[in-house]
């Protein structure tokens, strides 16, 4: 289903983002006048199958009881929120509570028990503040205690690992007990990942948890 093509689909776009109230106002490009709507009318079609019609009701029915978690920057929140307002078209009448939740949004589906969540990680290994200031700890991931009673879930990380200046979150990068005030990005990028994947491996029971990792999105700022 990865190998395939963006097509023309004239029933697209699947839902209206400045009909859904539950939108974050800087996702919804319409309501505040993206002058072009074409990006609206292409499906994925997979180059050896066709994929289903998205169909709200009988996802919320085939996942009735579990929880759904996207980990990682503004990328992971995007997908949330389309989810989010894919549900609503389809199931318009259904009630959506939003409680707020830790560092990230929690959205829940009383009536099928299904719950959708976003936590906030730029990095997904940890950032601690200590005395001499922000530390990206590469070898530590702490905030998998929470993800792992998840059953769906869906990573992203990238486009926070070349930001420097203002917009880098943190002041210095540790492996191990060594302490450098920076680093090659991708090599950071490749034993953060790799720490990830170790506790992936060893802590996600995965006949129980879903996992998957999103590809590499380009920046969407201006």
């Amino acid at each position: 289903m990865y190998e395939g093509e963006w097509v023309w689909d004239d029933s697209y776009p699947l839902y209206d983002s400045s009909a859904c109230p539950h939108i974050r106002s800087e996702f919804n490009c319409l309501k505040f006048g993206r002058p072009d709507h074409l990006y609206l009318k292409y499906r994925w079609q997979p180059t050896l199958c066709n994929l289903p019609r998205f169909d709200g009701k009988d996802f919320l029915t085939k996942l009735k009881g579990k929880k759904i978690m996207f980990v990682g920057d503004s990328v992971s929140l995007n997908q949330c929120q389309s989810l989010i307002c894919l549900l609503h078209s389809s199931v318009p009448e259904t009630p959506i509570l939003n409680p707020g939740y830790l560092n990230g949004s929690y959205y829940t589906f009383p009536e099928y028990n299904v719950s959708v969540i976003v936590f906030h990680s730029t990095h997904l290994v940890d950032i601690e503040v200590e005395k001499i200031g922000r530390v990206l700890k590469l070898d530590s991931l702490k905030s998998g205690s929470i993800w792992k009673d998840m059953d769906i879930l869906v990573f992203n990380t990238w486009l926070w690992w070349y930001r420097r200046g203002p917009k880098q979150p943190w002041d210095y990068v540790q492996i191990g007990d060594k302490i450098m005030k920076d680093m090659d990005r991708m090599e950071a990028f490749k034993i953060g990942l790799t720490t990830w994947a170790n506790w992936v491996d060893a802590e996600v029971d995965t006949n129980k948890t879903k996992v998957l990792f999103q590809g590499i999105s380009p920046s969407h700022y201006e």
